[in-house]
């Protein structure tokens, strides 16, 4: 159900809106906008508890549950070509290295990415999943394996229902758990982001953490997962909300990674984090369109490849219009 958007000038003469409602993750990055520690400008936004945070990505995609939404951004490309109406800005949350997110059953008589050819390998949940489109891409781009030479296995539902996959895609796995199908041996291999308790599953990519960096230093693309989505029809009455919010995130950001630097108390996710940042000599969730350029285009090209989407579309046609050139 849309809601009515509302705005008004407070006693310094400055637009606000009505509080919008915000579903995102990570809690490191966002702690302190939630907590209130980093101010959020103009904006008073309503956080709703969502977890794990795909639960809210299919409600915003199904229903425009709420104003904001943390959105994989695999799910935003095809969310986009049915013409959802939301708009991305160049906030991203949620990244990694995918070289990881191929595995196999050792047993299976897969040797090398290769072999995966000719037979049936599942996807950790939709064949759109951000995590299995990027292996898939890698797959493709860095070991020469021809992906329409593999029955993919889907193993759950899309964020988009609309979405028809290829004729490679099979569902008749779906509603199983990828991670049993692997370890039981009835599919010999599966991408996706899978947390396996098996001897006979490894890793089809050795070494997959370093070649997972080296490919980031021969291409420069540093994945991304995720990005923020808003209603479009709080942009069309106020454009401005797309700014803010990206310095509001910008500035919770900049209190994690001083977190990060102190060193205290730290997660795994926490260690995640410094580890991703180690990789790639700074930053580990770079802001902004530019920063970004070659992973998204790399993703878009992937969409593409993998018939996620119908078309190519240019970056700028995927952000907010006043938020391509922030950094």
């Amino acid at each position: 159900m849309l809601k009515q958007v509302s705005s008004f000038a407070d006693s310094k003469g400055f637009i606000e809106v009505r509080p919008l409602t915000i579903a995102v993750g990570n809690p490191g990055l966002t702690q302190s906008l939630k907590d209130g520690s980093t101010p959020c400008g103009r904006l008073t936004l309503n956080f709703i508890p969502v977890d794990p945070i795909i639960a809210a990505m299919r409600r915003m995609v199904c229903d425009l549950e709420f104003d904001i939404c943390e959105m994989a951004l695999s799910t935003y490309l095809c969310a986009r070509s049915f013409g959802k109406p939301f708009t991305a800005i160049p906030v991203f949350p949620a990244r990694n290295f995918h070289h990881r997110a191929v595995f196999f059953n050792m047993n299976s008589g897969i040797a090398g990415p290769k072999d995966l050819e000719g037979r049936t390998v599942g996807v950790h949940r939709g064949y759109t999943v951000t995590t299995g489109l990027w292996a898939r891409g890698i797959l493709q781009t860095d070991y020469g394996v021809d992906l329409k030479r593999i029955t993919w296995a889907a193993t759950g539902d899309e964020h988009v229902e609309e979405y028809q996959a290829p004729p490679n895609v099979n569902y008749s796995y779906k509603g199983k758990a990828t991670a049993e199908l692997l370890a039981s041996g009835e599919i010999g291999a599966a991408v996706g982001d899978i947390r396996v308790d098996s001897a006979d599953v490894k890793s089809l990519i050795p070494d997959a953490r370093n070649a997972g960096i080296a490919y980031f230093r021969k291409t420069g693309i540093y994945p991304v997962n995720h990005c923020l989505v808003i209603r479009n029809e709080i942009l069309a009455a106020e454009p401005w909300v797309a700014e803010e919010l990206f310095g509001a995130f910008k500035a919770a950001k900049n209190n994690y990674l001083a977190r990060l630097d102190e060193g205290a108390d730290l997660s795994p996710a926490d260690e995640t984090a410094i580890g991703l940042g180690r990789a790639v000599g700074g930053d580990p969730f770079p802001f902004g369109v530019n920063a970004n350029r070659k992973a998204l285009e790399a993703i878009v090209q992937f969409a593409f490849e993998q018939q996620v989407i119908p078309n190519k579309p240019a970056l700028k046609e995927l952000f907010a219009p006043n938020t391509l050139t922030l950094e």
